[in-house]
């Protein structure tokens, strides 16, 4: 997922250097969308192992 936000973000500055300012914009657009997915399934998954990390701490102290 990081690598087609990445992808998308280079093809923005691609166009934007070339001067096609609709498709960088697009493109940025794009990028950033799914780099904010990317964060938000990051997170989800920090927070689930953290919680399936604990969970197996607490059954070890009992």
């Amino acid at each position: 997922m990081l690598s087609w936000a990445l992808t998308f973000f280079i093809f923005s500055l691609i166009a934007a250097l070339f001067g096609f300012s609709g498709i960088a914009a697009t493109t940025a657009g794009i990028a950033q969308i799914l780099f904010y997915i990317f964060l938000g399934l990051f997170l989800l998954s920090l927070v689930t192992g953290l919680a399936r990390r604990g969970d197996k701490l607490i059954k070890k102290d009992l």
